[in-house]
């Protein structure tokens, strides 16, 4: 099948929905967290704020948080929700909430998810739903399960706890007819989520697929881990249900091992995380049959050559066994542009109050400094839009002198 191949150059269809007063806000951002220092210095002034509760959310709503983030509840996201949708983007509503310790915050997070799930069903601006599992479960417990301890009494209990949180979310999005998203994490955290992902999987990953865990190819193991996530799927009858990202934890992942004297979990430089991701793209395409994949990824290359994989398959755009995401607020030239040509795309939208997005906000700035060219690319294409816009106006009060 002859696939188009999307042309991520054309600002005019990336950039429609935005005003000239946004490109501009958009550009100021970009150049902000561009800058390494002033990222460093910023989570440290809003970690004292959070600390000593001092008010930021006027300077942060209209900007940072405006930009990244669809607002501080479901109804308050719908705006953006209905601006993506008429574009051909789908949402993904996505509760920014972690690293919860107390049963009663769990089990605020888990009834917050849940609503972000009946919000979605029935519903076709919606791509999925989504959950980190930190969001759900202890931190603490996470990893220790993890790392096979034995757990106490109280630790079994929790985890049952846990596991039934996992799976009461799991099945609001199946009794729904949604897709749900399990976020990847930190690796000392990792195995006890990949546990619950495949559990959910061989249970509700039946016929159709559902339940989607996600897999960071920044880890050095983690191709490895699809592949035989794959075969083990194959062999207990369930369909394997991925999204495939680089990840977002690089720079903690290597300081704790440092400062633990432990081997790194990362890859060895960005050419071998690149080299991962691509054939982990791969594989998913030549596995269609048993893995439906989501391509969370900004990097415009990766989604090319994922485009030109489904035409050598012969797979046309709308494939449901083949998704593209990106984030809001940033790679607008690939959500759009492939959103234009009929791929299935979706945005993640982080909803939440503000407190409650600060950690959010700073792994984006901080992922927009560590990620070589990502902020580079991003402010080229602003500028080109800005300029081609006053080009065109230009054009236009030329050709009305007389």
């Amino acid at each position: 099948m002859d696939v188009q191949r999307p042309d991520f150059a054309n600002t005019q269809q990336a950039f429609s929905h935005l005003s000239d007063a946004e490109l501009r806000k958009a550009t100021w951002l970009f150049r902000m967290v561009g800058r390494a220092g002033w990222v460093r210095v910023g989570k440290i002034l809003l970690g004292w704020a959070q600390a000593l509760r001092i008010p930021v959310g006027w300077a942060l709503k209209p900007t940072i948080y405006a930009h990244f983030c669809g607002g501080e509840s479901i109804a308050e996201a719908d705006r953006t929700v209905a601006r993506l949708a008429a574009r051909g983007v789908k949402t993904i509503l996505d509760y920014s909430a972690e690293g919860k310790e107390e049963e009663a915050e769990l089990d605020a997070a888990r009834d917050e998810v849940k609503a972000a799930i009946r919000a979605a069903c029935g519903d076709a601006r919606h791509g999925f739903s989504v959950f980190k599992v930190s969001g759900v479960a202890s931190s603490q417990l996470l990893e220790r399960v993890s790392a096979g301890e034995a757990l106490s009494s109280t630790d079994r209990l929790a985890w049952e706890r846990a596991q039934l949180r996992v799976a009461d979310l799991c099945a609001a999005a199946a009794e729904g007819g949604v897709r749900i998203f399990i976020d990847a994490e930190e690796s000392w955290l990792q195995p006890a989520i990949d546990e619950l992902a495949e559990d959910q999987m061989a249970r509700l990953n039946r016929g159709r697929t559902v339940v989607f865990t996600t897999v960071q190819l920044y880890r050095h193991d983690r191709l490895a881990y699809l592949q035989g996530l794959t075969a083990r799927a194959q062999d207990a009858g369930f369909q394997v249900g991925v999204k495939l990202v680089r990840g977002a934890y690089m720079e903690k992942e290597r300081a704790r091992a440092a400062a633990a004297g432990l081997p790194s979990p990362i890859q060895p430089d960005k050419a071998a995380t690149d080299r991962d991701y691509d054939a982990a793209c791969d594989w998913c395409l030549a596995h269609r049959e048993h893995v439906a994949f989501c391509s969370g990824s900004h990097n415009e290359d990766s989604q090319l050559r994922v485009c030109a994989g489904m035409a050598a398959a012969g797979m046309a755009p709308g494939d449901e066994r083949v998704w593209f995401a990106q984030l809001l607020g940033m790679s607008d030239p690939i959500s759009f542009n492939l959103a234009a040509l009929g791929f299935n795309v979706a945005k993640y939208v982080p909803y939440g109050p503000m407190h409650e997005a600060i950690p959010y906000l700073i792994r984006r700035a901080e992922e927009n400094t560590s990620v070589a060219g990502q902020t580079s690319r991003e402010l080229d294409r602003l500028r080109a839009e800005l300029r081609r816009r006053a080009q065109a106006r230009g054009s236009v009060r030329s050709a009305a002198r007389p």
